[in-house]
């Protein structure tokens, strides 16, 4: 059973599927007038763990999300750059996807575009103008009346009183209502434009979201998502034309699932933020970030914390996400080296035992172990999305696997061939969490530093610390052998075991 928090009823409900087996998923997608942001990066790696457990748990997914492509901002920039509006939207988009690519987002199954789906989107407007609910100035522009929608606001939960109290809208005086927001907005000179029954003109903000959702998606779809900033206007706004249009209140999206804010020093990080006022308080374009640390340390750290709730930003965080990463990898390394020093009958050789019981051996306790958090991983999951808990069962069974890596190599474990089927048996249930999370999907970069220009000091020195590891094992001086690859592993140098001897690289 999965509960999921939504935004319109604001309790937990039971997700009930409109189609047996299949979830429907539509996200706002970025304004491509710069490069994206963390602020921008987070809901598109909330809405990618999302999808991974639904597909994990036996969905279909069809996910959806749009680029606005046709925007004020994006006008400007093409202005003050002296390009075209295309080409602002063309060089950014192609940041985006390499930047959610090394946050390891999957890519949607459509990535609709506002200039691809005019044609839609005209009709929609005309729709909204035939039934009474928009209307039309002279000069060419379309309004949506607020006043003829009924239960208008019923989202973010304001009546028109509150809206008009808190509202920063332009005056315009030829709107029959102050709220009234825009459908259709006639041509202006040097901007893009494109025909339709009300003049040249191009799409308002929130028409287009509408239109294509229900172009991809249908009437009725399971999930539309963002940011909690796009709860009023823009969800709004989309519910009140879209449900108008179709003529049906119990239309369009069922649940509405919004995640918080990305803050440093407690200021929002949201999609009017300017890239140069983002570079001024600190690293925050993804670009940035993903310049000084791994994408998996980045994505790791935007899942800590439940998606609903708030998420400071800032180096140090980075840092200890970058820690707990290391543990986590560290895990993962020891299981993949377990396994073939046991199969290798490096511990101790094979017995008549061919038949151990899984639940005799110590390695079969740790399976068990790994069975169980494993469901607690999932009952995380399915409990709105509860990733900071479940990666929290993740990071137990890395603990439980580390343990016994510890006594293993202590000699406190004597293992037989069995036992190497079963570690794997716990690896496969440690990437089956980590699938879900969306890490260890690519190697972890190697940063340049000044000693590369040096490699052959550096490997005789990284040499000779090796030897007097190994020569520290041989003598099973476990702790010596163990500080000295902490003490490396700090240093940003990770050592791994293989039958080959140990190898280094660094993080």
């Amino acid at each position: 059973m999965i509960k999921v928090f939504n935004t319109m009823s604001r309790t937990k409900e039971i997700f009930k599927p409109l189609k047996t087996g299949e979830v429907s998923i539509y996200c706002c997608g970025v304004t491509p007038y710069n490069a994206p942001h963390i602020g921008n990066a987070r809901p598109f790696v909330v809405w990618d763990v999302i999808r991974r457990f639904f597909a994990k748990s036996g969905y279909k997914v069809h996910y959806v999300q749009n680029f606005t492509d046709v925007d004020d901002k994006i006008i400007k920039a093409a202005k003050d750059a002296g390009v075209t509006w295309k080409e602002v939207a063309e060089k950014n988009i192609a940041t985006y996807f390499k930047s959610m690519d090394a946050l390891n987002v999957r890519r949607a199954d459509i990535y609709p575009r506002v200039s691809e789906t005019m044609d839609d989107i005209i009709q929609m407007v005309q729709t909204l103008v035939d039934k009474g609910f928009a209307y039309v100035l002279e000069g060419g522009d379309v309004f949506c009346s607020v006043e003829k929608i009924p239960n208008y606001g019923k989202l973010s939960r304001r009546t028109l009183s509150d809206m008009m109290a808190g509202a920063r809208v332009a005056v315009d005086e030829r709107k029959h209502h102050p709220m009234d927001f825009a459908l259709w907005k006639s041509a202006k000179p040097g901007e893009p434009s494109w025909e339709s029954p009300w003049g040249k003109g191009r799409p308002g903000w929130h028409i287009e979201c509408s239109a294509m959702s229900l172009k991809f998606l249908g009437e009725r779809f399971d999930f539309h998502g963002g940011g909690s900033d796009l709860i009023f206007p823009h969800h709004e706004n989309e519910i009140a034309q879209s449900q108008s249009a179709i003529g049906d209140e119990n239309s369009f999206a069922r649940y509405w699932v919004h995640n918080g804010f990305i803050t440093k020093n407690n200021d929002k990080l949201s999609k009017s933020n300017r890239a140069q006022e983002i570079s001024a308080k600190g690293f925050f374009t993804v670009e940035e970030v993903l310049a000084k640390y791994p994408g998996e340390v980045v994505r790791l750290l935007l899942l800590q914390t439940h998606y609903r709730n708030p998420l400071e930003f800032n180096e140090e965080r980075v840092i200890e996400a970058q820690e707990f990463f290391g543990k986590l990898a560290r895990a993962y390394w020891q299981l993949d080296e377990m396994a073939r020093k046991i199969h290798a009958g490096e511990f101790v050789k094979d017995t008549a035992e061919k038949n151990f019981a899984i639940t005799v051996s110590r390695a079969g306790g740790l399976c068990e172990e790994g069975e169980r958090l494993l469901a607690n991983f999932y009952d995380a999951m399915s409990d709105d999305f509860n990733t900071a808990l479940a990666i929290t069962n993740m990071f137990e069974l890395a603990g439980e696997i580390g343990d016994y890596c510890k006594d293993l190599a202590a000699g406190k474990i004597l293992p037989v061939s069995i036992d190497g089927d079963i570690i794997l048996r716990v690896r496969d249930i440690y990437l089956e969490m980590a699938g879900v999370i969306g890490i260890f999907e690519q190697p972890v970069p190697v940063e340049k530093t000044d000693d590369d220009d040096q490699p052959e000091l550096v490997g005789a020195l990284m040499k000779i610390i090796l030897d007097l590891r190994q020569d520290a094992r041989a003598a099973k001086n476990w702790t010596t052998a163990d500080k000295i690859r902490d003490a490396l592993n700090a240093a940003g140098i990770v050592v791994e075991d293989t039958p080959d001897g140990a190898k280094w690289h660094r993080q």
